[in-house]
């Protein structure tokens, strides 16, 4: 049934093949608009959908744009998070929203995150963004179906590489021992993944014969053929007891000849010269006023930055980063720091490195990319981080250092269970990479920033933690986790260029804090600091500690910059690089000798916080001092800008220096 007036059981309109054919092609434009606004998404895997989408969303499924929640509507479940720009444009030339809207897409405020949230947006009706859930949800959608005795049905989008995921198998079993014939389960089977095709990372083939056995019906179609999607789709809505797969067989960009089958594709937007020749191979050259679409969402940015630009504390000048004459930083971004160890340090014979398909993003790739000769240590498990965790047991187990990296936010709470048993339980000597901490991940959302890992990771017994402060300590801390640390290890590290505070003479021993102090303005940032290892400090009398760790350290030197420009205030920064063992003297040094103390960390507050805090009561007793806690005040991330991000959840220096000279009653 096309869309309806849920009100009068009215048809709203009802499509022809040719319109929805011209349909398809219009939302292909759409979406590369939306994604040249944005700056940022997935432009490969979005394009591929658009046939499909064209057909469930304007011809078979129920549901009302005037009324999004209408109960009796089709359920339409996006598993397949990361093409969160299709689903938009699909639900903007349904109604929900004007299409001009669609310029704010992963903008900070607006409601078109990186990854849909459903608490946001009309017509999205899960959260997802951590591939192979979704259809799971939708499994209990469809039972909640049957249990109530309803008639809606449930669509659940999949993207093809998280039929890696080993829960997606979990949900096929349900189904179909459930029997679920009021559920669809759609793949795009465009065979590209961010690691290359799905079939050199993982075999998915036989898809078709794998459903079967589990108990459903499967219908393999040209997924850009209009005339057989709807027929599958007519086809599935008949099924009498068992769920239906449609294997939707795509092209990877479609509709752009240098965006077609091209991995590079997967998660990059169009620039505007890219745009204006992608438009122009769709035949939409006067589709769309493109200046006019573009200017909403510069001004949507504008007025973001004003907000922010009200939000930040004032000082007497603005000391943000690199704009003043003098004290100049060089940002590059932590995870970089990954990569050149793992280049440099990766021909002893004991390292394996394991990709789960985000593998250049975070730079494990570079294990290899540069020494053909160690390809045979190198395992590509594709889009499977429970899998991958439990294998790098079974390494370790055998005298093998096993490297498993992926996004924090999946190799710290995913696959928690299998870190807890296998690896730490065990004892054994494995390093996960969790890459992508905090907010600073930027457009991409709350489902890829992490920003709960201390809790889960520093709580499991065995494990040391590592939070290097820029891209040269992430380099030695990789160094000392693989060749002087042994047993279960984790790293966390940013994914935005940050500043480099640390050069080849800055001290560094892992479990061993440093202090830094501020000195003078220098010419280049980091010189305007001496720093030493907190074992060998002597105390000058400070009147205010700032403990830190990972890139937030910089923002608190930043803040002790401004305290000393400000209010003559002398301030003791703590680079706390090791969270796990934990450098117990230099915070109860720090408590004692200063009197006042604030933590500062790019994660939900007291992870680092609750940590510092614990030990300061265990060594005074009754005696209290001023503390505070900087951090993400238990909210989840969002998308829009890096720094927009930081000045956002108040983690900027300026936020650091406001809260200390309210702790010590100055300026006020």
């Amino acid at each position: 049934m096309p869309l309806i007036n849920s009100q009068t059981g009215q048809i709203r309109k009802d499509y022809s093949i040719d319109e929805l054919r011209e349909r398809a092609r219009y939302m292909r434009g759409l979406n590369l608009l939306s994604l040249c606004s944005g700056k940022s998404g997935h432009s490969g895997g979005t394009l591929s959908m658009f046939d499909v989408l064209a057909a469930l969303y304007l011809k078979v499924a129920r549901h009302d744009p005037a009324s999004p929640n209408w109960p009796e509507r089709d359920r339409i479940i996006w598993s397949a998070g990361h093409k969160a720009p299709a689903l938009y444009v699909a639900l903007a030339v349904s109604g929900y929203f004007p299409e001009s809207d669609l310029a704010r897409l992963r903008m900070l405020g607006a409601p078109y995150q990186g990854h849909p949230h459903h608490k946001d947006c009309p017509g999205v009706e899960i959260s997802s963004g951590s591939l192979g859930q979704g259809i799971s949800v939708a499994v209990g959608v469809a039972l909640a179906a049957k249990l109530d005795q309803n008639n809606y049905r449930v669509y659940a989008i999949t993207s093809d590489g998280e039929y890696q995921e080993g829960s997606l198998w979990e949900a096929a079993m349900e189904a179909g021992n459930f029997k679920l014939n009021n559920l669809v389960a759609v793949i795009d089977r465009n065979r590209l993944q961010i690691d290359g095709a799905t079939e050199d990372v993982q075999c998915l083939e036989p898809l078709a014969d794998k459903f079967r056995a589990f108990g459903w019906d499967v219908i393999d179609i040209d997924g850009h053929d209009l005339e057989a999607i709807l027929s599958a789709f007519e086809t599935a809505n008949r099924s009498q007891e068992k769920p239906t797969l449609l294997i939707a067989n795509t092209v990877k960009g479609k509709g752009v000849s240098f965006m077609e089958n091209i991995v590079g594709w997967h998660g990059k937007p169009p620039n505007p010269e890219e745009l204006e020749q992608a438009l122009r191979e769709l035949k939409l050259n006067d589709a769309f006023d493109i200046d006019a679409f573009l200017k909403v969402g510069r001004d949507h940015q504008e007025k973001v930055e004003t907000r922010l630009s009200q939000k930040l504390p004032k000082f007497s000048r603005d000391f943000w980063w690199n704009l003043q004459p003098n004290m100049k930083v060089t940002m590059d971004p932590t995870r970089k720091g990954l990569g050149r160890a793992l280049d440099e340090y990766g021909d002893d014979k004991r390292i394996v490195c394991i990709g789960a398909d985000i593998s250049d993003s975070i730079t494990i790739s570079d294990f290899y990319k540069n020494h053909p000769e160690r390809a045979s240590r190198w395992i590509s498990v594709g889009v499977a981080e429970q899998g991958a965790t439990t294998v790098a047991a079974g390494l370790a187990k055998e005298g093998k250092i096993p490297v498993f990296g992926t996004y924090g936010v999946f190799s710290s709470a995913r696959n928690l269970d299998q870190l807890r048993v296998s690896v730490c339980y065990a004892d054994y000597n494995v390093l996960i990479v969790g890459a992508h901490g905090g907010v600073s991940v930027g457009p991409d959302g709350a489902t890829h920033q992490e920003l709960e890992a201390l809790f889960q990771i520093c709580g499991l017994p065995n494990m040391h933690v590592g939070v290097p402060v820029d891209s040269l300590e992430t380099k030695r801390m990789t160094r000392a986790m693989l060749f002087d640390i042994t047993g279960p290890k984790y790293l966390r590290f940013a994914r935005e260029a940050t500043p480099l505070v640390t050069d080849e003479h800055t001290p560094f021993v892992f479990g061993t804090a440093n202090v830094y102090r501020f000195r003078k303005e220098q010419e280049q940032f980091k010189d305007a600091f001496d720093v030493c290892l907190a074992s060998e400090y002597k105390s000058e009398k400070e009147q205010l500690s700032i403990i830190s760790c990972g890139p937030e350290t910089a923002e608190a030197m930043r803040a002790a910059w401004i305290l000393k420009t400000d209010y003559d205030i002398e301030t003791r920064v703590i680079n706390l690089h090791t969270l796990k063992p934990l450098d117990k003297p230099a915070i109860i040094a720090a408590a004692r000798e200063t009197g006042a103390v604030i933590t500062a960390e790019e994660h939900q507050v007291g992870g680092l916080g609750n940590q510092v805090a614990a030990v300061i009561l265990s060594d005074r007793n009754d005696k209290s001092i001023p503390f505070a806690m900087i951090g993400v005040n238990d909210r989840f991330g969002e998308s829009g800008l890096p720094w927009q991000l930081i000045r956002e959840f108040g983690l900027s220096a300026e936020f650091i220096a406001d809260r200390a000279r309210h702790l010590l009653n100055i300026g006020q």
